[in-house]
């Protein structure tokens, strides 16, 4: 019993087709790729929540990046009521449905 497992021996029973070393350095690369894509998931600006089809309230950033326009834009469309802020603690955001209403306000401006 004692020929199989000798004190300068590093071998193990065969579990999995790597040596040791190697397997933890490809178990290291599998998880390091996880997480980069899980870093990359969480970067989306949108987040899902079961139940829900639609993000209720938006950021000052968001509307101007949907908009293209700067934060001043935001304050001056608030001072002439286009649009009502939501104050949440020291935080602005916008509903879903004042957003949307501008987009229709817009959109029928263009035409």
């Amino acid at each position: 019993m004692t020929d199989h497992f000798t004190k300068n021996s590093h071998s193990a029973p065969i579990l999995f087709p790597y040596e040791p070393d190697m397997y933890w350095q490809r178990m290291r690369a599998v998880i390091k790729e996880e997480l980069r894509e899980l870093k990359n998931k969480s970067a989306d600006t949108t987040y899902e929540t079961r139940g829900m089809t639609f993000k209720p309230l938006y950021k000052i950033a968001e509307v101007c990046t949907m908009f293209n326009i700067t934060k001043p834009t935001i304050y001056d469309w608030i001072k002439h009521g286009k649009l009502k802020p939501i104050k949440i603690r020291s935080r602005v955001y916008f509903l879903s449905q004042d957003v949307e209403n501008l987009i229709r306000y817009a959109a029928d401006e263009n035409v």
